[in-house]
This record gives structure tokens, C-alpha cells and sequence, in this order.
């Protein structure tokens, strides 16, 4: 069988998305979260146990007869008492906890899951980086190689022409010299391409084919810069993680002030006896009851006071903490639509940078073949050619990868918006299937 290879930078995204195993374990953290819900709803629900007891026991006692004095009576024997019974209650209020903890689970959840997207923006925007790193320090492998292919030709010219009288025996050196550099290039190069294959395997999950050029995603992101930090600071999970997270804290508080109400209850309760436990005469009893139960807490040693403080404390810090995510996500669109606009300057210099020392490499050929330039001249100007390429392939790896971090930067980096086909995970789909479960100790897959 072929392994499976993503050549293409959509391909490597779709990988990814399904295979990374930081993105599922989060999907797996929502689905966790997901339980809170039916934990916090079953405080509406009735408790129902069964008890049941039996054994042996051997009983003696002994009595004074009241009528007749210094007479006593003594009674022993042997018997195996059983009992089982049935209990139930239902709790009918206790301060609004229930209701409190039941909207704290649910925006926990809606937390969980913008937390899920962010983790998917980081392994997207990782994934474009993994693939535009390989593909660009494979093109510097490429051309460190082809250099060395080039400074070998040269040196082999130079040595004829050192046969011949034209150079000096420093020329022959010179190339030497410029020939070994090249090799230790090459294999700072190799080292690189293959640190950008390890990382792309460990980001994507597969091991990458014949790579084709990525392309920018500019016309998903704002067109101004006002706008893209608009869009950001409403829009970035990071920021509604952190609004999801007061709402949490305000229910805890809550949650902590309803320890100061009542609480009634209700319960009823059935046990049948056979052979009573503790006596020798009963035979067989029953007993059931249905009672009410209504606990007005006065004062319990201060604890609920202090669980209610601390409650308001953390509430205050996550308001803090969505001041904190704002301002952080401006501070990267900023950053973000900086990069962007260097990056597209930078092409337009280095593609400039390449056509001028082409020109300049050939000239200094042509006159180093007249002897107007030195063999140290064409060295140089081969070696800035080189230069000038490497630095034009690093301008277009950091052109796609600043358009996908300004994405990013805004909320937008999704499979919906970039259209990638593969299906969408929806972490709703877990939330109905076990919200309102009574029972049952499976996961919906089966577990």
C-alpha cells in the first residue's frame, strides 16, 4: 500500500485537521466537558437506593420478675434476621444551586469549545508553517547543491587556465577555498530540509511527497488594519474563551451564595424486616414513611462566607484575564499585518535583488574572460547570486506564512473559511447525545 502524502498545502491542512493528535485530544477535553451538564441536571432528579441485610446472630437476657421477688427469667436463642428496604428522595430546593450550577456547566461548555477552536487556528497556522518551511529548505537544499555544481565547473576552469599561465596559484586556492564553503553550505542545508521533514511529520502526521508552491490567503482576512483588529478583538476564540469564562465565574458566585439559603427536601423510605435484628420475638415488620426535611443553615464555622469572597476574587481575575486576551490578540493582528506588508515588499526587493546580480554574475564573467576581473571577483558575485536566491525563497515562505497568521490573528483561520474539504468536526453532536442521559455508563461511540 502507498503511504498517504499531502503535496499540495490544502492536503497538508486536511491531514492535520483530522490526524494531529494536540487537536483530538482537545476534542476529546470537550467531550469531557460536555459531561458537567448532565452532572450538574441530575440535582433535579430523585435518588433511589435499595439496602438489604441478613446473617446470623445468637441473642441471651436475662429479667427480674416483678412479681416475685429473687425470681429472674432468661431468654437465648439462635436466629438469621433479614431486612430490605427502598429509599428515595428528591430535593425541591436548595438555594438555586442546581439551576446556578446547570448554566455554569453549560458556558464551561461553550468555553471548551472555543478553547477547541483555538487550538485548531494554532494547528492550522503550525501545519502552513511545517509545510512552507520544508518546501522552502528544500528549494535552499536545491540550490546550495546546484551552487556546488557551479563552483566545481569553476574550479576545473581555473585549474586549466593555471596549466595554461593565465592565473596564479592563488586563484586556484580561491576557488578551492569558495568550493569547500559551498559543501559545508550543503550540508547545513540537508541538516535543515531534514529537521523541516521531522517537524512536518510531527504536525501533519504524514510523511511529506513532492510539495507545490502555497499561496497566500489574503482575501479571507480585512482589508484595513482598523478592521483586522476589530474583527480580532470580537471575533478571536481566545477572547470569547475568556467571556465565556466570566459568565462561569458570575454562576459560581452564585453557586457559593446559595449555600446561605434553605434547603427541603423530600424523602420516603420502606423496609421489610424478617426476624427482627435485636430481639427473639418478632417474626416479620415493616416500616415506611414519607418525609419532609427543610435545613436553614445559621452559621457554619464561617467557610461558606469565605467560598463566596474567594468566588467574587476569581470572578474579578477573569475579567482581568479578557482585558489581558484583547489586547494580546491586537498586539498580534499589529504584528501580524507588519509581517504581512514586509514580507510583500521583500519579494518585490529580492526578486529585484536577483535579476540585478544575474546580470552583474554574467558581466564579471565575460570580463574576468578579457582579464578586467579577478577569479575572486567571480566567486563573489556567483556567491551573492546565491544570496540573492536564498533570501527570495525565504521572502516567499514568510509571504504565505504572514497571510495564514494574520488569519489567524482575526478568528478566521477555519476549514469553513479556508473551504477545505473535509468534514467539519461538531462537538454539538456529543453535547445532545448526552445531555439529557438518566444512565448508562457508555460513550456514544461505544466505549
Amino acid at each position: 500500500m502507498v503511504a498517504a502524502r499531502a503535496d499540495t498545502l490544502e492536503q497538508a491542512l486536511i491531514q492535520a485537521y483530522q490526524n494531529n493528535p494536540t487537536l483530538n485530544a482537545q476534542r476529546a477535553a470537550v467531550r469531557a466537558t460536555d459531561e458537567n451538564v448532565p452532572q450538574a441536571l441530575s440535582g433535579y432528579r430523585p435518588r433511589l437506593s435499595i439496602t438489604a441485610s441478613g446473617g446470623q446472630q445468637s441473642l441471651s437476657s436475662t429479667t427480674k420478675v416483678t412479681t416475685a421477688p429473687n425470681t429472674y427469667g432468661t431468654q437465648s436463642g439462635y436466629n438469621s434476621p433479614v431486612s430490605a428496604g427502598v429509599t428515595a428522595s428528591q430535593t425541591l430546593f436548595n438555594g438555586f444551586q442546581t439551576a446556578n450550577r446547570t448554566r455554569q456547566a453549560e458556558q464551561q461548555v461553550q468555553a471548551a469549545r472555543e478553547t477547541l477552536r483555538v487550538t485548531e487556528q494554532q494547528i492550522l497556522l503550525n501545519a502552513v508553517t511545517a509545510y512552507m518551511n520544508l518546501l522552502r529548505d528544500t528549494a535552499i537544499f536545491d540550490l546550495q547543491r546546484r551552487n556546488v555544481e557551479v563552483l566545481q565547473e569553476q574550479l576545473r576552469q581555473v585549474r586549466d587556465r593555471f596549466n595554461v599561465g593565465e592565473v596564479t596559484r592563488t586563484d586556484v586556492a580561491q576557488s578551492e577555498s569558495r568550493l569547500a564553503s559551498g559543501r559545508s553550505q550543503v550540508l547545513t542545508a540537508e541538516s535543515n530540509f531534514k529537521t523541516s521533514a521531522a517537524v512536518y511529520r510531527q504536525i501533519i502526521g504524514i510523511t511529506p511527497g513532492r510539495l507545490s508552491p502555497g499561496t497566500p490567503v489574503d482575501r479571507f482576512s480585512p482589508t484595513s488594519l482598523s478592521g483586522a483588529v476589530g474583527a480580532g478583538s470580537a471575533n478571536h476564540p481566545s477572547v470569547t474563551t475568556a467571556q465565556y469564562n466570566i459568565d462561569v465565574a458570575q454562576f459560581q458566585v452564585k453557586v457559593a451564595e446559595g449555600a446561605l439559603y434553605p434547603t427541603l427536601s423530600v424523602q420516603g423510605n420502606f423496609t421489610k424486616n424478617y426476624l427482627a435484628t435485636g430481639t427473639l420475638n418478632t417474626m416479620e415488620s415493616y416500616n415506611a414513611s414519607v418525609l419532609g426535611q427543610l435545613s436553614v443553615p445559621i452559621y457554619q464555622g464561617g467557610g461558606e462566607y469565605s467560598l463566596i469572597r474567594q468566588a467574587k476574587e476569581t470572578l474579578g481575575q477573569r475579567r482581568i484575564e479578557a482585558d489581558t486576551a484583547r489586547e494580546q490578540v491586537r498586539q498580534t493582528v499589529v504584528q501580524a499585518w507588519g509581517q504581512l506588508d514586509a514580507a510583500k515588499a521583500n519579494i518585490e526587493a529580492t526578486q529585484a535583488q536577483v535579476q540585478a546580480t544575474e546580470i552583474a554574475l554574467n558581466g564579471v564573467r565575460e570580463e574576468a574572460r578579457v582579464g578586467q576581473r579577478t577569479t575572486l571577483d567571480v566567486l563573489n558575485a556567483q556567491q551573492e547570486l546565491v544570496n540573492a536566491r536564498v533570501a527570495l525563497v525565504g521572502a516567499q515562505r514568510d509571504r504565505v506564512v504572514a497571510s495564514y497568521t494574520l488569519l489567524a490573528g482575526v478568528g478566521r483561520l477555519s476549514p469553513q473559511v479556508l473551504g477545505l474539504r473535509v468534514p467539519v468536526y461538531n462537538p454539538a453532536v456529543h453535547y445532545e447525545q448526552v445531555r439529557d442521559s438518566w444512565a448508562g455508563v457508555r460513550t456514544p461511540d461505544g466505549r
